[in-house]
């Protein structure tokens, strides 16, 4: 009996033994405390992404750890838009507010493992977080008398982290705007300024054009003339992009002598590298990011299509074959995989029918809206117009969505009310909001109270 107690005894010890020092794989559950969030369950087989003392710079402690693991990953997020970044905090006259909550800790409201502490928006949040600071917010702001301490980030109030829509002159500068723009579209995108990567700066792109019988495969080799064919129709070889270009570099961007059918993420970002970064930023992407084995959708917490399950996402999911077709990846491709609600919903709604008329070519070119124009936006900056493939930077809270995808096409204030819609979110914005956020009116207000009262000053 007690050689049987002792036998169990080592082989559990075994175990746990080989799961803690085991690579990421299933053998590592054995060790999550508790569900992960919906933000980080994909790499939680990989424990080192968060835990690992030796990614930090200056590791001392585990909560020092975690927290070099949250701005490793969303640092440059909140580089540009963070409203509370840790500095902010840095003047001695804070250090009462911090001693009751240290902002500058992300754990301080962020905690993983803790599901019954995880709201629907899929991650921990203490409710009066806001209230601590901000308690005689209403001696300055009178509209804000008898609002709820909890209610400060209520949909279309504000956003702790990014509220560049929703800051008070930002709301005045777009009071009054209609619902529905005259000049409807988004920015177009620019093919050749969107490219980045090594083989961009190694080389003299755009190279001449080549046409079907330029391909380069190798003589040996029998070729699909569909596929060749759909290759000649692309803006790759439009810009001279030749069959080694893909299936034959290695990983410094130059020729080898292996030709592989299979195209490695790493090849696409030799010239697309701000769109491969930003893919493996996002869910589609984040398990590449760690050396995890690509997502699919058979892991998805969202309702998704069984026959699609065990679809790897990579670039090829979809940007397939060889066309590379940019309006099946905008739509079609999403919906391969996605089948809930608000997914489904798009084909009716009247974002749908806008993009149906786009690619019936009844509508000029950016006007019409597809899954990739909210999710996937176009950004524009010093490169030009590239689109980002991070799909999920935009949500959670989606008013993130409402500066750089809604305010293309929507006033701020009908877009904020209808994001903050959830049965019009479902419903693929169907109809229009049934109640109108708030905030831009408060915000008119309380500049024209102000202006007034300078006025009267003698």
């Amino acid at each position: 009996m007690w050689f049987a107690c002792l036998g169990i005894n080592l082989l559990i010890g075994v175990f746990y033994s080989v799961a803690l020092i085991a690579p990421a794989s299933s053998v590592k559950s054995a060790w999550l405390p508790g569900k992960t969030t919906h933000g980080h369950y994909q790499i939680e087989l990989d424990c080192n992404a968060c835990h690992d003392p030796s990614k930090s710079e200056d590791s001392m402690n585990a909560s020092d750890v975690m927290q070099d693991a949250c701005i490793r990953c969303h640092g440059d997020q909140l580089k540009d838009v963070d409203t509370h970044p840790a500095k902010k905090f840095n003047d001695p006259t804070n250090a009462e507010l911090l001693a009751t909550l240290d902002a500058q800790n992300c754990l301080s409201c962020h905690a993983e493992h803790v599901p019954h502490q995880t709201l629907s928006m899929g991650l921990t949040m203490p409710a009066d977080y806001c209230w601590h600071c901000h308690k005689e917010i209403s001696d300055s702001r009178p509209s804000h008398r008898g609002m709820a301490f909890d209610s400060c980030a209520t949909a279309g109030c504000h956003n702790y982290h990014d509220n560049s829509a929703l800051y008070e002159k930002f709301l005045d500068d777009h009071f009054g705007q209609p619902d529905h723009l005259s000049l409807a579209t988004v920015p177009e995108r620019d093919t050749t300024s969107g490219l980045s990567g090594s083989e961009i700066s190694n080389t003299l792109w755009p190279m001449p054009a080549s046409k079907i019988n330029d391909a380069d495969h190798p003589k040996s080799m029998q070729v699909d003339t569909t596929l060749l064919r759909d290759w000649a129709e692309t803006s790759h070889a439009a810009a001279g992009v030749q069959c080694s270009h893909c299936h034959l570099p290695d990983s410094n961007g130059q020729e080898s002598v292996t030709w592989s059918d299979h195209v490695p993420m790493e090849t696409c970002g030799q010239c697309h590298e701000r769109q491969v970064d930003t893919f493996i930023e996002g869910k589609h992407g984040m398990r590449l990011a760690v050396g995890l084995s690509p997502m699919t959708p058979a892991r998805a917490r969202l309702p998704m299509n069984h026959d699609a399950a065990h679809r790897e996402l990579n670039c090829n999911a979809c940007h397939n074959d060889h066309r590379f077709d940019t309006q099946f990846a905008a739509t079609d491709a999403c919906l391969q995989c996605h089948a809930d609600d608000h997914s489904l919903a798009h084909v009716n709604s009247p974002h749908g029918e806008l993009w149906r008329d786009e690619v019936l070519q009844k509508r000029v070119s950016g006007t019409g809206v597809s899954c990739a124009t909210c999710h996937m936006p176009r950004l524009t900056d010093d490169g030009g117009v590239w689109v980002n493939h991070d799909q999920s930077a935009n949500l959670r809270p989606n008013e993130k969505m409402a500066r750089e995808v809604c305010l293309n096409c929507h006033g701020l204030e009908y877009a904020l009310s209808a994001l903050a819609d959830e049965d019009l979110v479902r419903n693929g914005f169907d109809a229009e909001p049934s109640k109108r956020i708030e905030s831009v009116q408060m915000a008119r207000k309380w500049f024209l109270d102000r202006s007034t009262k300078r006025r009267k000053k003698p």
